[in-house]
């Protein structure tokens, strides 16, 4: 669908509620909540071990992972595939902060090669970590830097990151053939060409092991023999015998198994049991992690971070905050007051098992501490006032353990300020 296609779209209103980069910019901590390990444990301990079905859920996410393999073309259509042309009729900033100009888009729509939409189907698998990209170049495309919640880390040609050895149908290729387009099993784009390699039916066969393990540390190294990436949360290694599976590329692009070895610790089979030890434990790799806006540098944003946490038990999560509502049953709190939330909250939010949602933003909450429902939630800023009654933003960053209502106590923050008021559902998983 073309929602979950241009998936970030759908989340560019946490430019103006939660994000950052005016010219008043605070860079003090704000209202993060030190909250113990043993403490989340605790926490942990108040979820419903039996929410979903692991194996039934592990199955659907392979089924999912792997689709692409299975597809005859892209599902998306070519005016879908296409959106990213529009930006071309709005002011859309570089790099250098110069204005992108009618004959930079010219070239970049040129390149692109539409007329070869779903004629050069190949399938494919990713090598590294690898960005989609909404056009085809590295070139970043800001609205205007000067603007509050505009410029660095918002880079509106970033569409999503892919993990190494993520599962590609290829469309075709730009013009100069230094990109592809591909459809992965949550989002599709353009991927430079280096980045991945193209897989026949024998690869694929050695491949799909039915024996997958997912990596549960963060930004690990693998070697093969020389180093290869930094594994992220969340990613997938066949296993044969006792090794596991990365692709290589040959002299032509193509792929072939290469076997290396992972440490114990760094890996586990799918699904990891949903007990609250482990729920602690994965919950513990992602605290602290910078944002990254739509995948940038590596790093996550609000909806990465929970599709990753539930991946690793099986679930498969959609890409995009809205998206993940439907992944669950929604409950519809827009039209209660502050503490009706709140307490609509207590009553039916399951520990560990149910998202806040609110437009262009999605949290996972984790239970009480003295009455007060936790959410982590990997957030750019919090916008407050100043005496002037200027805003500005107190940058977050990372993912953090917050209250519904981050920065209250804070001077400056007022009703527009307060999450709490723009929540507009949550999602029992």
């Amino acid at each position: 669908m073309l929602k979950t296609f241009k998936y970030f779209t759908t989340i560019l209103a946490i430019s103006f509620l939660l994000t950052a980069c005016s010219q008043k910019v605070v860079v003090e901590k704000p209202t993060i909540l030190e909250v113990k390990q043993d403490t989340i444990v605790e926490l942990s301990k108040q979820a419903n071990d039996k929410s979903f079905n692991q194996q039934e859920q592990t199955d659907e996410y392979f089924s999912k992972y792997f689709r692409p393999w299975k597809q005859s073309k892209l599902s998306y259509s070519e005016i879908e595939a296409k959106w990213g042309f529009s930006y071309k009729n709005k002011k859309v900033y570089l790099e250098n902060h110069n204005q992108a100009t009618k004959e930079w888009f010219d070239k970049k729509i040129e390149n692109a090669n539409f007329e070869s939409y779903n004629k050069d189907i190949k399938k494919a698998i990713t090598l590294k970590n690898t960005n989609v990209r909404v056009l085809p170049t590295n070139s970043p495309m800001f609205y205007n830097p000067s603007l509050p919640g505009e410029g660095f880390p918002f880079d509106y040609n970033q569409n999503s990151l892919l993990k190494i050895n993520t599962p590609l149908i290829v469309s075709h290729f730009s013009k100069d053939r230094a990109w592809a387009f591909v459809e992965s099993h949550f989002v599709g784009g353009w991927v430079e060409i280096n980045n991945i390699a193209f897989v026949d039916d024998d690869f694929i066969k050695d491949f799909t092991t039915n024996d997958y393990f997912i990596a549960t540390k963060e930004k690990f190294a693998i070697y093969d023999p020389i180093f290869r990436e930094y594994v992220k949360v969340g990613t997938i290694f066949p296993k044969k015998d006792n090794n596991f599976i990365v692709a290589k590329e040959d002299d032509n692009l193509n792929a072939k198994i290469s076997y290396i070895q992972i440490e114990e610790e760094f890996i586990e089979k799918m699904p990891l049991s949903y007990n609250h030890e482990n729920r602690a434990r994965i919950l513990k790799e992602f605290i602290n992690e910078p944002y990254g806006w739509a995948g940038l540098l590596n790093n996550r944003d609000c909806s990465s971070f929970t599709q990753d946490y539930f991946s690793v038990f099986g679930k498969y999560l959609h890409r995009n905050s809205k998206a993940q509502t439907t992944n669950g049953k929604y409950f519809d709190i827009s039209q209660l007051n502050l503490d009706e939330k709140k307490e609509f909250i207590r009553k039916n939010g399951v520990p560990f098992s149910t998202l806040v949602y609110l437009k262009g933003h999605i949290m996972l909450y984790i239970g009480l501490e003295n009455n007060e429902p936790l959410v982590v939630h990997n957030v750019w800023s919090v916008k407050l006032k100043d005496k002037e009654d200027k805003e500005f933003r107190y940058i977050i960053g990372k993912t953090a353990i917050t209250t519904l209502e981050p920065a209250k106590e804070q001077e400056g923050f007022t009703q527009d300020s307060n999450i709490l008021k723009k929540v507009l559902g949550i999602t029992i998983l």
